[in-house]
């Protein structure tokens, strides 16, 4: 009877133990052998964020693994390819109400990264794909980092261009793993770190290489080769094969002789915040208080640095830069899908008519996309320098080892430069970047249709032509498009798609679907585009006559700007704000720290806005003059562009 009621308890327990297992969503584990491996893996998103529900099932199976005796160590992998963790879950984030519940949410992840610093049993981090954010201040709180080679393994620290600074402890534990310069470098930049700059920094112990396809996929392989490789990395750190803390060389050795100067420490914090304040103007508080954070910490000791890092982690969140930048954010993700739909064809074919600075860039950041590139000028001279420039950005990209010699001229060998129009019959798509002449560009379309498949798209990158007019020369308006690069085209993000009353929706998600692949941010415009610019310029060369106070210029600027913003969404030639300001900030450079035009109206208040366009409007007559749209918002405070 006593066995049966034993036999019952354990059911129950197992049970209660199988139904917290199965309860879990994003982390899982197993045990092999004595290493525990614990796999991350968002079910509801593409990458992995430290979300709540993350963080709450990570300290679960971490109290699990610390109490079983049989695990000596583990590995933290994640299972979805190309994403380790991402970062922090900026919804989390921003459902916050005070800076008091961003900092308390600060000082959660620095006491579980703490937790797995201070592990009695070694926790060796496997990354493969992206690094970012929190997910790098989670790898650095482990005890050892291996990572593959992989074009898609980075690491950064990507938080300032979001107005914040790394919370969960980046600030105290990056200066002390790469040193001052180089942990400045990369929480200041933002900028992404390959794997193998990541060795050379001291940023991860081991690389290993990604492997190609065999009966599975190659990234599940790799994955799968990367959580062997790490399981034994484990083991060897517990029979002490692998030694956690390398001896240090001559110049490591010196370097920190250097640095334990407190004159030396003095002058870096000077020198970056000379530089900071040179670029920013002090308009971006982030990383000024990301200065602040790292000197507090290596000054006074880690108690009061990461009571610095929390308190001003909430601080940032909350601040009207912050809220802009992570609206640009959120921009950015929503322009970089294509809400047209999947295309009938896809695009393996695109000519482009124009060997020129903005034919010949668009032939760049398109032939390393495996799209067979087409490049035609009318003369031998203007068809070399096109294919020069093409051949300069990925030989540029070669001298910095992004890529091989090999891969460039793998790339170079989808290009094709011509002076007619041969193979233009297998064109899916047609993008002319000739003279801004309505003749030209005429008699250009009139040539292309004449040789292209009834499917082809033809599209214009014109920039002072209305798109209607070039099209009135098409026996197929339907297919025909603007698609307006910024120049120099491989340096700015935003491509900006013009459609006309008669293009399809299918050509519309075709031209999305190729800047897509270009790696641009889109917008996609009525016919009525880049009224922005025009009216901008005019009142800047308008402002160089008069004698006015800088608040006063600045105002003037900033109404006729947002005015004509405001303008161009009544008249329906934007879709919506968001895309507005994602425009006005890529391509037109309206401060990045306002979050674009419409972002600038609710902070700064329609009203507010209205009153002092009034007083322009009686000084400087009716180009100050609100619009119908602005009128209604200043009326009713309630009325916001962005929720």
């Amino acid at each position: 009877m006593a066995g049966v009621r034993a036999l019952g308890v354990l059911s129950r327990l197992s049970t209660a133990r199988y139904a917290l297992f199965s309860a879990r969503t994003h982390v899982s584990y197993e045990v092999k052998n004595d290493v525990a491996v614990i796999r991350i893996n968002d079910p509801n998103s593409k990458v992995n964020t430290l979300s709540v529900q993350m963080q709450k099932e990570m300290i679960e199976v971490m109290d699990e693994v610390w109490a079983n005796e049989a695990v000596k160590s583990a590995v933290l992998i994640s299972s979805k390819p190309g994403c380790f963790i991402a970062g922090a879950d900026i919804n989390m984030i921003q459902a916050c109400n005070t800076a008091e519940e961003v900092t308390k949410l600060s000082q959660e992840g620095q006491k579980m990264f703490e937790r797995i610093e201070k592990s009695p049993k070694p926790v060796v981090a496997a990354i493969n794909g992206s690094c970012l954010g929190g997910g790098l201040e989670f790898a650095i709180a482990c005890q050892y980092r291996i990572a593959t080679k992989s074009k898609k393994t980075v690491l950064g620290t990507p938080e300032v261009m979001l107005g914040l600074l790394p919370g969960a402890g980046g600030t105290q534990r990056l200066p002390k793993m790469v040193g001052l310069p180089s942990a400045f470098d990369m929480m200041l930049t933002g900028r992404n770190i390959k794997a193998d700059k990541a060795k050379k920094m001291g940023l991860v112990h081991q690389l290993v290489d990604p492997l190609g396809p065999g009966l599975k996929g190659p990234e599940e392989r790799t994955i799968e080769y990367l959580e062997e490789v790490a399981v034994e990395c484990a083991r060897g750190i517990v029979n002490k094969k692998i030694a956690l803390q390398k001896e240090k060389n001559m110049m490591q050795k010196i370097t920190d002789y250097v640095m334990s100067f407190e004159f030396v420490r003095n002058q870096i914090y000077k020198t970056v915040h000379g530089k900071v304040m040179k670029q920013s103007k002090g308009l971006y508080p982030a990383p000024l208080k990301i200065i602040e954070c790292v000197k507090t910490g290596v000054e006074q000791g880690p108690i009061a640095g990461y009571l610095a890092e929390s308190q001003n982690f909430g601080q940032l969140a909350k601040t009207s830069e912050s809220a802009a930048l992570i609206g640009l954010y959120h921009g950015q993700v929503a322009c970089k899908k294509n809400r047209f739909g999947t295309p009938e064809r896809e695009v393996k074919t695109l000519a482009i008519l124009g060997a020129g600075l903005m034919g010949a860039g668009v032939a760049q950041v398109t032939v390393d996309k495996g799209i067979h590139t087409i490049l035609k000028d009318t003369t031998v001279e203007g068809l070399s320098r096109g294919e020069q420039q093409v051949y300069k950005g990925l030989n540029d990209k070669t001298k910095k080892k992004s890529i091989t010699s090999f891969q460039r001229d793998s790339i170079l060998s989808n290009l094709t430069g011509q002076l007619d129009y041969k193979g233009f019959e297998k064109a899916d798509m047609v993008i002319e970047a000739v003279f801004e002449d309505i003749k030209i560009k005429h008699a250009v379309l009139k040539e292309v249709e004449a040789v292209v498949p009834p499917h082809c798209i033809f599209a214009s990158n014109t920039s002072a032509l209305p798109i209607k007019d070039i099209a009135a020369a098409s026996k197929r308006p339907d297919k025909v498009i603007g698609m307006h690069y910024f120049s120099p085209v491989d340096k700015m993000q935003l491509l900006e798609i013009i459609t006309t009353d008669k293009t399809s929706k299918d050509t519309t998600a075709s031209a999305v679907a190729v800047g897509l692949k270009q790696g641009k941010v889109i917008i996609v415009v009525g016919v009525r585009s880049r009224v922005l610019l025009k009216y901008y310029l005019k009142t800047m060369c308008h402002l160089c006559s008069l004698n006015s106070s800088d608040s006063d210029v600045q105002y003037r600027l900033v109404s006729r700007f947002v005015n004509e913003a405001v303008l161009c969404l009544q008249e329906g030639v934007l879709n919506n704000p968001l895309e507005g300001d994602i425009g006005a900030v890529f391509g037109l450079g309206f401060p990045p720290y306002l979050g674009g035009p419409f972002r600038f109206v609710d902070s700064f208040g329609a009203d507010k806005l209205v009153e002092k366009m009034r007083k322009f409007e009686a000084v400087y007559g009716n180009q100050f003059t609100p619009c119908q749209l602005l009128l209604d918002h200043a009326k009713d405070s309630s009325k916001k562009f962005h929720k």
